[in-house]
């Protein structure tokens, strides 16, 4: 299964990830208009910029995937080969799966009270934050044995 891999001393913190998740999950999918939509879509990858340098961060996809064992709604499931699936329409906003995640990698909507997560672009099959990356911090690879 391919995984995201971050490389924090490549990241420049010019957030091209996030702007390219927030389009590609925005309904128009075109940047022009997306800034003008009523309910602009938030990115699911995010830039940590701090003293120590820049860090993006999204879902791991994790093998034991704690937030899918924290999910009291049935939101949340895993494959072994595509990842983590989540129903946003079963999403009941209880954040456990903020809580649960040991990455921080889940974030809340407060507008509908679900939680936004990376579904690795699964409208193209091909992360758009790795695609975009101009630097190459962020890398979608076969999973490392």
């Amino acid at each position: 299964m391919k995984k995201l891999y971050y490389d924090p001393k490549k990241c420049t913190a010019c957030k091209t990830c996030e702007i390219v998740c927030a389009i590609g999950h925005s309904p128009s999918k075109d940047l022009y208009t997306a800034i003008v939509e009523d309910n602009v879509s938030l990115p699911s990858v995010r830039v940590y910029v701090g003293q120590e340098g820049n860090f993006p961060l999204a879902c791991r996809h994790c093998k034991d995937h704690p937030c899918v064992n924290a999910c009291i709604a049935s939101a949340l499931s895993y494959d072994t080969e595509k990842g983590l699936l989540f129903n946003k329409e079963k999403c009941v906003g209880c954040w456990m799966c903020v809580m649960a995640c040991p990455y921080g990698a889940v974030r809340t909507d407060k507008r509908d009270n679900k939680s936004v997560r990376c579904d690795l672009c699964a409208d193209i099959n091909d992360p758009r934050c790795a695609k975009n990356c101009p630097t190459k911090a962020i890398v979608y690879v076969e999973e490392k044995k």
